[in-house]
């Protein structure tokens, strides 16, 4: 199905921004734009890109902001543990495991839905791991791959505060949170990682309900029938050759976990950070390398046991099938990282932010208007400046305290901030996995560019926005607790 809104290859797309930025920074140069940061009291303004401070700063660095480039790594590391899976025909043994002969798309979509919320737990390996995989899961009950992997994105990029467990984000957020209310000399509380627990519980489950009904009765439909190039595998029984190399994938895997968890959580705990948690830990740092690896481990066994790798170049061939995919990213990648680091030099996106907070307080609307409007602001914000805990270090500092004053608690500005930050995280072009986004559905799709991401997905944004922020407004009104 091809897009109706023109726009150009992603590649072309991040180049044209990065124009805007240097043309907009030029801009605010001339007009010495600035603000003062409300944490540090440090005057920050505009940089032009066109100075010639900045020319040799854009020449000095393009390699850098290139190879730099933070999720660059991350993806090829995953790449490389999903290509010998992938190869060695161990996911698609998987799948046929799952499916049998009973087709069941809801129950397919149902759980991608779920995998991609809760992915947060172990931070963004959600965009990299799971897309694809929800692409083949759709492809192979008949559902467009497409559907696939934009439900994969929407459910990890909406819903990334919402949670059963605790997540790599409560504990950095609540930490500024805190920080920011004990600036007020009366307050007493305390802030902590579950602050927000039972109001993301069931967000979980709220923001779920919001993807499926989308995904059924407007993503489908419109998706329609996929006639695209990539071929679908037909259903066929496991052999028993087959069976018994799960099997002994299955063991392995289930090995590899133990070893990990042993070492994370037992007294010797070597993937433990230096004082003994899980923040800034190995175990967290490098969740994504011990899932890829995990995920080449249990390929490279299946591929042996079964008959399909006979010697260590078949696995090499297997870490190599993902660079033609690859190909394809870096360039966009490139762009992309350009883009990203004009925008951080230029400091365009924390004026624009610390002047609409300014704006925002400025209105006379009540302490819960305030809060309402706060979570629209950073829904909008979220568009240019997508980093949570970068966006709180310095929000938090300016509406906690003065929320605090109008009678709000730091936990409530806090959860108001996550509602915010979350719902836009799926239409904007500042996300560091667009670049790959866009390339996951090139694979199946070339001639879709951000167009058609964004014509699927703003009815997401828009719903989860509105829709969890009554939720919110049904908390707050019957005095339900939000957490620990």
């Amino acid at each position: 199905m091809k897009s109706r809104i023109k726009m150009p290859h992603p590649a072309t797309m991040f180049f044209l921004i990065t124009l805007g930025i240097v043309f907009l920074s030029w801009i605010s140069d001339i007009y010495g734009l600035s603000v003062v940061h409300p944490q540090t009291n440090e005057v920050i303004r505009v940089q032009s890109l066109l100075s010639p401070e900045s020319l040799r700063w854009m020449l000095r660095s393009v390699i850098p902001n290139f190879t730099g480039f933070a999720p660059l790594g991350l993806v090829i590391i995953a790449l490389f543990g999903l290509g010998v899976a992938q190869h060695s025909g161990f996911l698609s043994a998987c799948i046929r495991l799952g499916i049998r002969k009973h087709r069941r798309p809801r129950r397919i979509i149902l759980w991608v839905i779920f995998l991609g919320i809760l992915s947060n737990v172990v931070g963004d390996a959600g965009y990299i791991i799971l897309l694809p995989i929800a692409a083949t899961l759709f492809h192979s009950v008949g559902l467009h791959p497409l559907a696939g992997i934009i439900t994969a994105y929407v459910s990890v990029a909406c819903g990334y505060s919402a949670n059963f467990m605790l997540s790599t984000l409560d504990p950095l957020v609540a930490a500024t949170t805190q920080d920011a209310a004990l600036t007020v000399a009366a307050y007493g509380g305390h802030v902590g990682p579950l602050s927000n627990y039972y109001f993301m519980s069931v967000s979980t489950l709220f923001i779920a309900g919001i993807i499926y009904y989308i995904t059924q009765r407007k993503l489908l439909p419109e998706l329609g029938e996929y006639q695209g190039e990539v071929p679908v595998e037909s259903y066929k029984l496991l052999s028993r050759k087959e069976r018994r190399a799960l099997n002994i994938a299955f063991f392995i895997g289930l090995l590899y976990i133990l070893v990990i968890l042993f070492a994370t959580f037992s007294p010797w705990g070597i993937l433990r950070s230096v004082n003994g948690g899980l923040i800034r830990s190995p175990f967290i740092m490098g969740i994504l390398f011990l899932l890829s690896f995990g995920a080449g481990l249990m390929g490279m066994v299946y591929g042996f046991a079964s008959g399909k790798y006979k010697t260590d170049s078949d696995v090499i061939q297997g870490l190599g099938q993902p660079m033609q995919l690859l190909g394809v990213y870096l360039v966009i990648a490139f762009f992309a990282a350009q883009m990203f680091a004009c925008l951080e030099y230029s400091r365009l996106d924390k004026c624009i932010s610390i002047l609409g907070a300014d704006f925002l307080l400025s209105l006379k609307v009540g302490g819960f208007g305030v809060l309402l409007l706060f979570i629209l602001f950073t829904a909008v914000i979220n568009l240019i400046m997508v980093s949570a805990t970068a966006k709180w270090t310095f929000m938090a500092f300016i509406f906690v305290p003065v929320l605090q004053q109008l009678g709000i608690a730091p936990e409530y500005t806090q959860c108001a901030f996550r509602i915010g930050d979350s719902a836009t995280n799926a239409i904007t072009p500042f996300l560091f996995y667009i670049p790959l986004v866009l390339t996951y559905i090139q694979h199946y799709q070339p001639q879709a560019n951000f167009g058609l991401l964004l014509k699927h997905t703003w009815a997401y944004s828009v719903s989860v926005l509105i829709l969890w922020t009554l939720l919110f407004v049904f908390w707050y009104i019957t005095g339900l607790p939000l957490g620990l």
